[in-house]
């Protein structure tokens, strides 16, 4: 589901006639834009791939398909604690590029009013409680798509996306390190089940040429 969610709204962004074009000009105002969508479409690819392998090799008890399984979720967990130590490590940096990814989806929808956009900054204004790059709800543009006001100093101001990312990617540095390797280590948990598998089919597969050499 993750995976289809990840390349459907990148191909949605890539080949929508509103931002179409944006992958074609080279302008560099619209680099962070440009990787963010080519990341969640790669992203979503190597998802359904690992997926595809995963049940093919388990419904079908194919030991080579979980093979490319295993080596694809150890090569994922190997990146999820890359990412994490980068993640403590640079976490200004970081925030400071999340926080340009997010101005640069503003101005695109501000631009195309494109439904994929809104859905995204629906989800990150929801998920961090803030509200456009102002977060002033009398000139704040994309205030549909922001979360409601809980408490009546909300309804006159909110806090703003870009300030917000920043300083939650700084102040929780620890919260994102740990989501990280706690993915991790639930990859690491996918790949010892996988060998257990593979483990199981092979003494099957033993049992069962044992069995017709004995009869045969």
């Amino acid at each position: 589901v993750v995976g289809f969610a990840f390349l459907g709204l990148g191909l949605w962004l890539r080949c929508s006639q509103n931002t179409r074009g944006i992958f074609t000009i080279g302008d560099p105002d619209s680099s962070t834009f440009v990787i963010g969508v080519t990341v969640m479409i790669a992203l979503g690819i190597v998802l359904l791939i690992v997926v595809l392998f995963g049940d093919y090799g388990a419904c079908n008890e194919k030991r080579c398909a979980l093979q490319v399984f295993s080596v694809l979720v150890f090569l994922l967990a190997i990146a999820e604690f890359a990412v994490a130590g980068l993640a403590w490590s640079d976490r200004m940096e970081a925030g400071v590029h999340l926080g340009k990814f997010y101005v640069s989806l503003y101005e695109r929808y501000v631009m195309s009013q494109d439904p994929a956009i809104g859905v995204i900054l629906t989800f990150i204004q929801n998920w961090l409680h803030c509200c456009g790059i102002t977060g002033i709800s009398v000139i704040e543009i994309v205030k549909e798509t922001c979360p409601k006001p809980s408490g009546f100093m909300e309804h006159i101001k909110m806090d703003s996306c870009p300030f917000t990312i920043v300083t939650v990617f700084d102040s929780r540095a620890p919260l994102v390190m740990g989501i990280f390797i706690g993915t991790g280590a639930l990859l690491i948990t996918a790949l010892v089940c996988a060998g257990c598998l593979m483990e199981q089919i092979k003494k099957a597969h033993q049992q069962i040429n044992t069995y017709y050499s004995t009869v045969y």
